[in-house]
């Protein structure tokens, strides 16, 4: 038996507040293209099997666009690929706390061929295929009883299907995902284990593996740059694995870091501009992140701030990552210490002393995302002083 392996497709994500011709925003439109590309091409392998494995959408209550595009491709890959079964799982991104909210996932049970686990465990059966598939939604491994985790003894071939965060990838979050266990899953009594929730690819055993997403849809985009995005053909017969890459994601570049200490604001503008023209290809409509390390705040106001923002028009998205010099702070006796900034006093917040209700936060990401926003307000401020 042939299956294709997908997860993560966070259809409806935004980013970057940058539309297209037709008002759609850049990045939402990236996704919808990486989809369709997924789907023409497991169209043309025309798998006994396709596995999503969670997180169809970015969000619980995604656009009406977006659910009818979904709807309308998923429909038109049952046209080319009539004799492959679809099963998909619910991930967190698209799963209601409560289940009497109702998942939009069920729509897509209407297709034919196509079935859905959204809430409860499920074993689904192919006789055909003699293939049983046990697929756990993200809710069903939050619930008071926890299902068993066991193959079908009467099916040849045996799947599991689940969208959580396993142990070995040792992350420091899991954005609210369950906890997976090799100890509960014991995947040497699978014939696949197909895993949702991490966005980059990962085998964890032979046949255990995580596709990763579709696109660079992660809150810490920068941890995706440069690695592929794709999905997975497994042949069950002999065990042989295929990654096939997506071809249209747009490129994320997390280029060398310079430092910036005891250099002059020309020379900084200067090696940022050398770091941006050798990005091959130029840096048009690419998402792109230059870290600059130790640059003293009356450094950073001279830097050539038109020019920075002439970056950022070329671009989809220009993170210029300046960082003040890190100061150690020693404690003594009578010593009062220095005064923190503010974007060290927003650091020392978050990371320290901040508890957050909701286990999906990522402190780092919410560290990031605020350090940027800090720093677009000193380019500004900084611009209308020079103006």
């Amino acid at each position: 038996m042939r299956l294709v392996h997908t997860a993560d497709l966070h259809l409806g994500y935004r980013a970057y507040h940058r539309t297209n011709a037709y008002g759609i925003n850049i990045r939402e439109a990236d996704v919808a293209r990486v989809f369709r590309e997924l789907l023409e091409k497991t169209a043309k392998i025309a798998p006994d099997l396709l596995l999503i494995a969670g997180d169809i959408f970015h969000t619980v209550r995604p656009s009406n666009a977006a659910i009818a595009d979904a709807f309308r491709q998923f429909s038109r890959f049952r046209e080319k690929a009539p004799d492959t079964a679809v099963v998909i799982i619910a991930g967190n991104h698209d799963s209601p706390r409560a289940a009497e909210t109702g998942n939009i996932l069920r729509l897509f049970a209407e297709i034919p061929g196509f079935q859905v686990a959204h809430q409860e465990p499920k074993r689904l059966r192919f006789p055909a295929l003699d293939t049983a598939v046990l697929c756990l939604p993200h809710n069903s491994l939050f619930a008071e009883r926890q299902p068993a985790i066991e193959p079908d003894p009467d099916a040849g071939i045996n799947i599991l299907m689940a969208h959580g965060a396993h142990e070995d990838l040792k992350l420091i979050s899991h954005f609210g995902a369950a906890l997976l266990r090799s100890s509960d899953i014991k995947p040497a009594e699978w014939s696949y284990v197909a895993l949702g929730h991490y966005h980059l690819y990962e085998s964890l055993a032979p046949n255990m593996i995580y596709p990763g997403a579709i696109e660079r849809t992660s809150m810490d985009v920068w941890s995706e740059a440069g690695r592929p995005k794709g999905f997975v053909e497994l042949e069950t017969e002999d065990g042989k694995m295929t990654f096939h890459e997506l071809e249209g994601t747009r490129p994320v570049i997390d280029l060398k870091p310079i430092a910036g200490r005891d250099l002059p604001p020309r020379e900084l503008n200067s090696l940022i501009e050398s770091a941006l023209e050798g990005v091959s290809g130029g840096i048009d409509e690419k998402i792109i992140r230059l870290r600059v390390f130790d640059v003293p705040r009356d450094v950073y106001r001279e830097l050539d701030h038109r020019k920075i923002r002439e970056y950022r028009n070329q671009a989809l998205h220009f993170n210029l990552d300046a960082r003040p010099p890190q100061v150690t702070r020693l404690s003594g006796s009578g010593a009062p210490g220095r005064r923190l900034t503010l974007r060290e006093e927003l650091t020392e917040f978050l990371k320290h002393r901040w508890k957050p209700d909701s286990r999906q936060v990522d402190r780092e990401a919410l560290i990031e995302l605020g350090r940027r926003y800090l720093q677009e307000a000193e380019e500004a401020e900084a611009l209308e002083d020079r103006e």
